[in-house]
């Protein structure tokens, strides 16, 4: 895998990571109540790390038994993130989860931060249907190795991402509630424009 394929999925898997969802609203609760934001963040990537591992198997079968489902996966996610987008556009404004007792252990937070990532079906398609797009098995890479790069770059860009969201959620929500609701519509708009171009790519294939 050469440097120009990597850094185009960086790319990619930035716009994704940055698109507010579940785990942004995790990471902004645990940084509005003045909790330590890493033991959230250390569980949200927890659970993508899970993924990571079913991917590594999964995507080695499916690449080498079958490129029709194959496409079939990454057209199914392109759709995805079509209603995805289209459903963040329709609803901009993100809301947090429910206020709970102050008093709640690391291990609690790092659970329940593991829980919201690992449910997510975003989380799962974002593996089997933008990886495949920049694996190559004829670059002599095996495909598991090729994944667990990816994943690599996924996982840190979580970290750092959510960490950054946590740690600087109560400063934005106080001072520009409005922020908030502007990077939403442009996520959204950027996850329309990512499907539409994974499913034209793929059906152009």
């Amino acid at each position: 895998m050469d440097v120009t394929t990597l850094a185009a999925f960086l790319v990619v898997d930035l716009l994704l990571v940055f698109t507010p969802g579940a785990d942004w609203a995790y990471a902004i609760t645990a940084g509005v109540r003045g909790r330590a934001v890493a033991p959230a963040v250390i569980g949200l990537v927890a659970g993508h790390a899970l993924y990571a591992l079913v991917a590594v198997a999964g995507l080695a079968v499916i690449v080498a038994s079958s490129p029709a489902a194959l496409n079939a996966l990454t057209v199914a996610g392109a759709g995805y993130l079509l209603w995805l987008g289209w459903g963040v556009l329709r609803q901009p404004v993100m809301r947090t989860v429910t206020a709970e007792g102050a008093e709640v252990s690391d291990a609690r937070v790092m659970l329940k931060g593991l829980g919201i990532s690992g449910l997510n079906p975003k989380a799962l398609l974002l593996y089997f249907s933008l990886f495949p797009q920049f694996i190559d098995p004829a670059t002599g890479w095996p495909v598991a190795a090729q994944t667990g790069l990816l994943s690599t770059v996924h996982l840190t860009a979580c970290a750092v991402v959510y960490l950054a969201v946590g740690v600087l959620a109560r400063t934005v929500l106080s001072t520009r509630p409005s922020a908030a609701r502007v990077v939403t519509r442009i996520s959204g708009a950027m996850m329309i424009a990512i499907g539409a171009l994974l499913l034209v790519e793929r059906l152009a294939g």
